[in-house]
């Protein structure tokens, strides 16, 4: 739990407050949802959520508190913020202090730039500082040969003679010319992977043109509350009026290629991914070579074998009946196989076929 926040309803106060943790656990995003509808708000799209207490460890959230909100911004909020370092929180506090940010919007967009900033938290180590300084100034990434050659001392103490920076009680922040440029205006987020997840599915209305920037991510699978509720949030009220598209698949290949998303529904496609989320990576493995032999024709079909994989044997590597003949002997626990006796196993092998005869 990244945040925890407890909402009002601000024209009726008498109604109660709900606690909501953010981000909202999967399994727990329809429960949350009741209780806000409980208190007529928690609107897709509306700010209608006063945050009459927030806790978390990025106290500068703090700034949010009576301020009226919309739970969706706040959920997204959380899972950008739970995807940071120690570094990057410092950034994130630091310049949000700095250009005295409170709506969710703009700290939303401020979670895609605050890496441009740099913090100084520890005097301590000024070659370490002028380190990070230079990476921030370069994209946060820098050759080996550059780093070892660079003075962080000297890096430092230009920068700070170079004046620009602002006291804050996350330590000293230079904005190094950031921008807080707008990926986020206001409706669809833009595509954040929070977790792991077996597919990604990008929604768009087929009155755009597919290369549209208004695109609705689902990060399969979801609840139903959640999927509708993105939906809503991206204006999709037509099943018919949308067009899939796979963008992210962790997948074995010998299913993505049978995805056709010209004719696949959520629905199927939200199943499929609720059966193959948390396979192993055997599991996976078996899924791909199962999918091959019995060749299914939709994500529906797919779903069916995911389910059943306890019905198949699976023999890694084994392409002959001669390398398959080794692995049962090696699986079966009951024999010790040989490679030296590879000659007799055939010879053998051969006998009993012509025997068969």
């Amino acid at each position: 739990m990244m945040i925890q926040a407890v909402l009002s309803n601000p024209n009726h106060p008498e109604y109660g407050v709900a606690t909501i943790p953010f981000p909202i656990p999967r399994d727990q995003y329809a429960h949350c949802m009741e209780l806000l509808e409980t208190l007529e708000i928690g609107d897709t799209v509306k700010a209608d959520c006063k945050v009459e207490k927030i806790d978390s460890f990025y106290n500068v959230l703090k700034r949010t508190q009576m301020l009226t909100v919309n739970v969706e911004e706040l959920n997204y909020l959380a899972k950008r913020l739970d995807g940071f370092d120690t570094g990057e929180a410092a950034q994130f506090q630091s310049m949000a202090h700095k250009l005295e940010l409170f709506e969710l919007k703009d700290l939303i967009n401020l979670t895609f730039c605050c890496q441009q900033a740099t913090v100084i938290t520890d005097f301590s180590d000024l070659a370490a500082v002028g380190r990070d300084h230079y990476m921030n100034l370069h994209g946060g990434s820098a050759k080996t040969e550059e780093l070892d050659a660079l003075d962080g001392k000297e890096t430092v103490r230009q920068l700070i003679e170079n004046g620009g920076g602002t006291i804050t009680p996350y330590g000293v922040v230079y904005d190094n010319g950031m921008k807080l440029e707008q990926f986020y205006q206001g409706r669809e987020f833009p595509c954040y992977y929070y977790e792991p997840n077996p597919l990604t599915i990008a929604l768009t209305s087929k009155n755009e043109p597919e290369d549209t920037e208004h695109i609705t991510w689902l990060f399969l699978p979801m609840v139903q509350e959640e999927i509708d509720r993105t939906l809503l949030r991206g204006g999709i009220t037509d099943p018919a009026d949308v067009r899939l598209r796979l963008e992210d698949s962790q997948l074995p290949n010998e299913v993505d290629v049978l995805l056709d998303m010209e004719y696949e529904t959520l629905s199927d496609l939200n199943e499929l991914a609720e059966a193959t989320d948390g396979l192993s990576n055997a599991d996976m493995e078996k899924l791909g070579a199962v999918v091959m032999l019995a060749r299914p024709k939709s994500s529906a079909q797919i779903k069916n074998l995911a389910e059943s994989l306890n019905l198949f044997d699976l023999a890694p590597g084994a392409h002959t009946p001669q390398e398959y003949g080794k692995y049962m002997i090696r699986q079966s626990g009951r024999f010790d196989y040989d490679e030296n006796l590879d000659a007799f196993y055939h010879r053998w092998r051969r006998l009993h076929e012509i025997r068969r005869k």
